[in-house]
């Protein structure tokens, strides 16, 4: 099969690829540092981590810090799996262009 078909659409959007890329490294991030480091809107971000929490890719924490609610997420097993997945079909698609 050609590596093509097995690049995974949840990674399509850039925001989406830069959201995983981040939760890969941090063990989790809040909602305001992840819209800080990708600079987009807080709509633009929510309607990305919805579609990446759909597919259960992350978990979503919500807590009160002092008196104010915090929203934290973290790459789910399957959403770290699928990611990995993702980089080495991408991988191997530049392999089959050169």
């Amino acid at each position: 099969m050609h590596a093509f078909h097995q690049l995974n659409k949840a990674f399509d959007h850039r925001i989406r690829l830069a959201i995983m890329s981040l939760l890969m490294v941090h063990d989790q991030l809040d909602f305001n540092s992840l819209k800080n480091e990708l600079q987009v809107t807080d709509g633009n971000l929510a309607s990305h981590i919805l579609a990446l929490e759909k597919n259960a890719y992350l978990s979503v924490t919500k807590q009160f810090v002092g008196k104010k609610p915090q929203t934290s997420y973290a790459a789910t097993i399957e959403g770290k799996h699928a990611f990995e997945q993702h980089l080495t079909a991408l991988a191997n698609l530049i392999k089959q262009t050169q």
